[in-house]
């Protein structure tokens, strides 16, 4: 696998998740991530990487933003999330965890805390010119 690991076995997959968004990943995709809205940033929905499919993905930040729905609280999910984020990790991704309330209820601290996250990725890893961002 090359591309930043696209697994392209999962595609369709992929694709049929985009169209069958939770509401929160809805809201956090039209609000935040699409279009370069997120700091001049590129991410791309429903992304598989490895042998998952993640919710969202920067290529440039190497970010992967996952959000956890109702089904996370089942008995054993946590011990599964636990085991891919470990594997993502092990390909050399960073990922942020957000629950569908908190995108829901305090979009504003979503907003934040990815903010957050590229602003100290970009003072310990400042972007060439061939990546995404912002760039004077």
């Amino acid at each position: 696998m090359n591309n930043n690991n696209y697994n392209q076995k999962l595609k369709s997959f992929a694709r049929s998740h985009r169209k069958d968004g939770t509401k929160a990943e809805i809201r956090l995709w039209c609000e935040l991530l699409r279009n370069k809205q997120m700091l001049g940033y590129p991410f791309l929905r429903q992304r598989p990487i490895g042998d998952y499919i993640v919710d969202f993905f920067s290529k440039d930040l190497k970010l992967i933003i996952e959000v956890d729905g109702l089904t996370h609280n089942w008995a054993g999910q946590f011990e599964k999330d636990k085991k891919r984020e470990l594997a993502l990790i092990e390909l050399g991704f960073n990922i942020i965890r957000f629950n569908d309330n908190e995108i829901m209820d305090d979009i504003e601290n979503v907003n934040r805390t990815i903010q957050n996250y590229i602003l100290e990725r970009e003072e310990s890893h400042p972007p060439t010119p061939f990546e995404g961002g912002q760039h004077l």
